[in-house]
Parts: C-alpha cells; structure tokens; sequence
C-alpha cells in the first residue's frame, strides 16, 4: 500500500501548517531513538519517516506538489532525498521543540561514528564510509497444503532460496487455518545489511481442490446423488466426514434438488476456537434411459399427476 505523508503524521489533509507541526512534534518525542533503547531499530526507522513526512508538508511548495501526486511513493519517483530534505535543518527543528535529550541538548548531529545516531546517513552519504545498519528485506512464499492440513494442522519442511543458498524452514500449520492467511516467521528473510536485523519471511496460504470436499469458512460442503424416488420417500445415506469417519444422515421424503441438510458440528474447528458444520447437497438423479416397464409406471404415475 503506498505511504500517505498525512497519515504518517495523523492529521488531515487540510490540517494547517501548525497542526502538523504539533503532529510531527509529539511524533518525534515518542520515537526518538534515545526514547526507544531497548526499540532502536524501529525507533530509528518511525523517525525518518515521520521526518520525511514533516519536511514536505511544513514547506508551502513541497506540499503543493505532494497533493497533486498523492502518495509518498509517486512523489519519491520525482523528487530525491536531498530534494525532500533541502532547507530541512533536523537540529534547527528538534531545539525549536525544546527537545533536550541526555541531559546536554543533544540531537542530531551529522556525524558518522558508530557512537552517534545518524538517521539521515543513508541520504546525504556518510563521509567515513559507516553506513547504518539496515534491516533485510521481507520474503513471500506461496504455500499450498491440502484440505486435511488446513483444517487438521501439519508440519512441513520448505526450501526458501536465498542469499544465494537454499535455506531450510520446518514450518508449523496451525489448525483450522483458512485460504489467504499469512503466517510471518520472524527473522526469515533477507539478512541485514552492517549488523542490522534479518527481515521476515511471510508464508501465503493457498488450499489445494479436494475431490469429495469443499471448504467455504469453517463449513464443509459434499455433494450426493439420490434417486428420484428416494427424494419423494425419503431415504437414509452414508456420508464421510473429514475425521474419516461415516455418518448415517436421514434424507426426508420430498427433499427438492439442492437441499442442503445440515451435520451440526461436523465442520472446521476455527484458529479462535469456533467450530463450522458440515453440509450435504443434495443432487436427484435424473436416468437418461428406462426399461419398458419402468417407462409403463412412470406412465401411470403422470397420470396420477407426478
């Protein structure tokens, strides 16, 4: 989804040039990495956006233009980091605010030491050669299991290429999990760059046909064939359940084509604990052909007006 500058910040998008420096001023308190020790990595990466967002909303021109392109990403596509962030003096703003962390008034200062935080080294180039660490990038896998697996959970080995290697991931199936789901596996994608955090890998759900099953949210659906007389008397039939068990249902008598007759907790049980139910369709069967005497009592019932 593209970033909105507006909503980084949380303000409208015809908030004033004040309100958005109230927004921007609360948001750099909170996650100024001298706030967020034991949270740096994501500390460090809320501020840069939230000073992107500010550097080109609190000038008059960068606004303009930013409306009329509509997202961060297309305004990104026309315009550098150093034109976002020309005219921006970070310390300037910080001290405007009154920020004083450390006990020494100390901000950002453009330093590229390890010993000092550069949130802007990756923009405006590190004279001695430190790049900041940098998370590695998400991967994204679709995973295809059976119908029994998404509804009985399983374990399951796959090879994720990466780095050049093939890793890999024994990976848990959780119970009653459903179609287009994600699992994320936290710190299984790409490694980080200069000591930073490895990224996530997330796991695209994708449930394979079954040839007797079907599967819509926590309910299962089989079809069975009956025939014609059986649908005006009413019959009994067996019908299998995914546990691999067989269920004797009653088939009342004048039950219509497309009659769904439902088993009461035969279904999936859900990932927060709800349990679906198990419908059977009822399909009449129609014969193409009929001997000479069947043809006689179809005859006869007509005319008794079946």
């Amino acid at each position: 989804m593209a970033e909105d500058y507006y909503k980084i910040l949380g303000v409208d998008k015809n908030a004033s040039t004040e309100d958005i420096k109230k927004a921007y001023r609360k948001l750099a308190f909170k996650w100024h990495p001298d706030r967020n020790p034991d949270n740096k990595a994501q500390a460090e990466e809320m501020f840069k956006k939230i000073s992107e967002a500010y550097a080109v909303l609190s000038d008059e021109e960068k606004r303009k233009q930013y409306d009329m392109f509509g997202s961060a990403d297309q305004f990104r596509q026309r315009y550098s980091q150093e034109d976002i962030f020309r005219g921006f003096d970070i310390n300037e703003i910080l001290r405007s605010f009154g920020f004083d962390f450390g006990g020494g008034g100390r901000v950002y200062t453009r330093r590229t030491t390890r010993s000092s935080f550069d949130p802007f080294a990756d923009l405006f180039g590190a004279s001695q050669g430190y790049e900041m660490p940098k998370r590695g990038d998400d991967l994204h896998y679709n995973l295809s299991i059976s119908l029994e697996e998404s509804v009985f959970g399983a374990e399951k080995k796959i090879a994720i290429p990466k780095d050049g290697k093939i890793d890999e991931i024994n990976v848990r199936i959780p119970a009653g999990i459903t179609a287009g789901k994600k699992l994320r596996l936290a710190g299984r994608g790409n490694p980080g760059l200069s000591g930073g955090p490895a990224g996530d890998l997330y796991l695209h759900i994708n449930i394979l046909p079954h040839p007797i099953f079907a599967r819509e949210g926590n309910d299962i659906y089989i079809e069975k064939t009956i025939t014609y007389s059986q649908a005006v008397l009413g019959t009994t039939i067996e019908v299998p359940t995914l546990d691999g068990t067989v269920k004797r249902v009653k088939v009342p008598p004048g039950t219509q084509p497309n009659t769904k007759i439902r088993m009461k907790g035969f279904g999936v049980q859900g990932l927060k604990g709800e349990k679906g139910d198990q419908y059977v369709k009822i399909s009449v069967e129609i014969p193409k052909k009929l001997n000479s005497r069947q043809e006689e009592l179809i005859r006869q019932l007509s005319k008794e007006g079946l």
